[in-house]
């Protein structure tokens, strides 16, 4: 587990924690590794919510389908961020999306109970630890709102331009590398990909963007 502290120290959970303090506070999560293949579901939709997941490696997305069986993505996760944690701590009976690999993954599960009561040794880290908890919630709520301000665009370009802008804005650069191929953008945009797909060439062509792959440069 030592070889994942570094990526532990980045995680908004474990912020503030001295990394000799790392191995104790795993043990007192019941911290457990799990490996998951491409594709891979790690959590499904009506699956309870007992846990809090930390990416290791690979990636992971949040996913919702569609009454039609499209496909909608609500998040996109790289190693040190936190999934499952809003629903760990609302106390649903389940969840309501499904959290799938991306890519060949590996995870942290940690026991969401662990992390918000003190435990019989009374370690000191349990308050920092809720104290990260809630900013990280409170840190989701406004990337929900911002994907919000996404989709509540009207139109295909709309909501493309907004997504880019506001990925320039994170990046503070132009030029800048998205985390989606064609297919998860559309999903993610809640649009159809030839539409998207025609609607950036179209933008290429006005001079509004450049583009390649996922690579983008706003002009």
């Amino acid at each position: 587990m030592e070889t994942y502290h570094p990526i532990l120290k980045k995680c908004p959970l474990f912020a503030g924690v001295e990394e000799r303090d790392i191995a104790a506070m795993l043990r007192c999560l019941d911290a457990r590794r799990e490996r998951y293949d491409k594709g891979a579901l790690i959590l499904a939709a009506g699956d309870p919510a007992t846990w809090v997941g930390v990416v290791l490696s690979g990636a992971v997305e949040l996913q919702r389908m569609d009454y039609d069986g499209s496909r909608r993505i609500l998040a996109h996760l790289t190693p040190g961020q936190l999934f499952a944690e809003a629903f760990a701590c609302a106390g649903v009976e389940a969840i309501s999306v499904d959290v799938a690999a991306v890519e060949d993954t590996e995870i942290l599960r940690l026991d969401v109970w662990r992390i918000t009561h003190s435990c019989s040794n009374a370690c000191a880290f349990h308050g920092r630890l809720i104290y990260n908890l809630l900013r990280v919630v409170s840190e989701k709520n406004l990337l929900f709102h911002r994907k919000l301000e996404v989709t509540a665009k009207r139109t295909t370009r709309e909501r493309l331009l907004t997504y880019l802008e506001l990925c320039a804005q994170d990046s503070g650069a132009r030029r800048f590398t998205i985390p989606f191929d064609r297919q998860a953008l559309a999903d993610y945009l809640g649009v159809d990909r030839s539409g998207l797909s025609a609607e950036i060439g179209r933008l290429r062509a006005e001079g509004v963007l450049e583009s390649r792959k996922n690579e983008f440069v706003l002009l």
